[in-house]
């Protein structure tokens, strides 16, 4: 049982990049989504909260507003075991962020990744 969840805290965006985030790892799967009713905070029948797994991994997303951005201080290390696989994963993490030195990258929604072979 795993005991420490990462939760991530979006501005709209958690049931797009919970997607993308399956698409993007091998053993992943989108768990439970919890969404605004009548009394919000956010639009009605949108993604307050949801689970998912990377490679087997739980995380939890929250579209908790604009109050708290992403920084470096926070990164998700990946260990690759092939160069191809580092490649595959640098190209679609990178895609519509910010490429960086050592293996370091920040994806679209401003999270930071460390690609490792």
């Amino acid at each position: 049982m795993q005991t420490i969840t990462p939760f991530l805290w979006f501005d709209g965006k958690a049931e797009e990049a919970m997607k993308f985030y399956v698409s993007v790892f091998k053993n992943s799967k989108i768990g439970s989504v919890t969404r605004y009713g009548e009394a919000g905070p956010g639009p009605k029948g949108s993604v307050m909260t949801a689970t998912f797994k990377l490679g087997g991994q739980e995380f939890v997303a929250l579209n908790g507003g604009p109050q708290f951005k992403f920084t470096e201080a926070i990164s998700f290390v990946v260990n690759c075991e092939t160069q191809k696989e580092v490649d595959e994963l640098w190209e679609k993490l990178s895609e519509g962020g910010e490429e960086g030195r050592c293996g370091w990258l920040k994806d679209k929604y401003g999270l930071s990744w460390q690609i490792l072979g």
